[in-house]
């Protein structure tokens, strides 16, 4: 059995077939996660989700932004926007079915016996494994519970970037949100930037990159969302997987076991086009 990791497809869907071939995936011999983004802004989010959907078990995924956007409009908290690709996921027979699976998914994800986790746009410096579980249960228990679409609707906005401005549970709980599925920069108390989303150099004064900062763990961090990483780092624990395929780069797999990455270039032409 491998174990694969693959970074943000976001209705991409031929590119996605075409790197399942290439990495020779077997459904009930081999795991798939999905690091979140699995769509919006390409052309064929139904095709992406029918495709996850029909893999059955062998399949899972981390939630994004993108993705609790798509709930978010789904459940009627949000209208949807001019450049949202997801309509044809609401127009479709499997509406229902698909909005219940990314309910169900998880926010976070560890692989505990390699010590690896999963999240979408990483973990901060302050957190514990253990308190990543922890804000990530209870976040996912509102998202799967009768409240969902009042805090999705309440979801959106820049004003809560660190834990000491949240001032009450709905509040944390955002925080909590944005941390796992909008962090690219922190300053050193750990507070968000939400306008910066271009490369490690384009930092804004008195932030750096979230994996940069020195962490209470030795554990291996598996993100994807920043595209403009083009899947690197430079250290080796933090593992991007974002390589821009809605914007014409590539998708790419990550193999929990070796280590291995493999990609394939984007089959859509590029989301500005």
């Amino acid at each position: 059995m491998t174990t694969w990791i693959v970074g943000d497809i976001q209705g991409c869907d031929a590119s996605f077939a075409a790197l399942l071939s290439e990495i020779g995936f077997e459904p009930g011999r081999d795991d798939l996660w999905l690091a979140g983004d699995l769509i919006n802004r390409g052309p064929d989010s139904l095709g992406v989700m029918r495709r996850v959907l029909s893999l059955g078990e062998s399949v899972n995924a981390v939630l994004g932004n993108h993705d609790l956007h798509f709930l978010a409009v789904a459940l009627g908290a949000r209208k949807l926007k001019r450049k949202d690709t997801f309509g044809d996921i609401l127009a479709a027979p499997e509406r229902d079915r698909i909005i219940d699976w990314l309910r169900e998914r998880p926010m976070l994800h560890t692989f505990d016996e390699r010590q690896v986790v999963l999240a979408h746009a990483g973990l901060p410096f302050m957190w514990t494994v253990e308190t990543a579980r922890m804000r990530a249960s209870a976040l996912e228990a509102t998202l799967r519970g009768s409240h969902a679409a009042a805090f999705l609707k309440a979801m959106y906005g820049d004003l809560l970037c660190h834990d000491y401005e949240a001032a009450s549970e709905q509040e944390y709980q955002i925080v909590t949100t944005n941390y796992l599925t909008r962090m690219r920069f922190l300053d050193a108390e750990g507070r968000m930037d939400f306008t910066a989303k271009e490369t490690v150099e384009q930092a804004p004064p008195g932030f750096r990159p979230w994996f940069e900062y020195p962490r209470p763990d030795t554990w291996t961090l598996v993100f994807g969302h920043w595209a403009a990483l083009e899947g690197h780092t430079g250290l080796p624990r933090f593992v991007a997987t974002d390589t821009g395929c809605v914007w014409g780069g590539s998708l790419t797999a990550w193999c929990l076991e070796t280590g291995e990455r493999v990609s394939v270039p984007a089959q859509e032409k590029p989301a500005w086009n």
